[in-house]
Parts: structure tokens; C-alpha cells; sequence
């Protein structure tokens, strides 16, 4: 699978989440080159628009993304 389509702006992939680089560069390999559509940040930017995604939310928190897209 290609890299996610949104890797170039995505802050978690760019490090501004740098306080946990072992679990991050763990995601990173998980959904931002593999796995990017069970990405919780890639589903709620493509559902509800970049703004509608926190800062704080990690890729693997999918359970929280579906609550911001009131699906949860």
C-alpha cells in the first residue's frame, strides 16, 4: 500500500507529537506507510475536514474518531 495521501501535513507523522518517539515511530509504521485508511486522524480529515481533527489524537484511537464524527 502507498504512503498516506496526506503524510506531508499530517503533524503526528511530522513530529510535533515528539514526547513518545517510540510508540510514534511505531504508528508511523503501522498506518502512516502501511495502513493509512484505520488511521483515526486520516478518517476524521477525510470525513470532516483537516480542521475538525485534534492535535491530540493518535492514529490508533479510531473508537474516539467515530465519537468525533458522531458515529460513536
Amino acid at each position: 500500500m502507498p504512503d498516506c495521501e496526506v503524510l506531508s501535513g499530517c503533524i503526528f507523522f511530522n513530529d510535533q507529537m515528539a514526547n513518545m518517539p517510540s510508540t510514534s515511530n511505531v504508528f508511523k509504521m503501522m498506518y502512516c506507510t502501511d495502513n493509512f485508511e484505520a488511521c483515526a486522524r486520516f478518517t476524521v480529515r477525510r470525513e470532516a475536514g483537516k480542521e475538525a481533527v485534534p492535535e491530540d489524537l493518535f492514529p490508533n484511537q479510531i473508537d474516539r474518531a467515530r465519537q468525533i464524527l458522531g458515529k460513536g
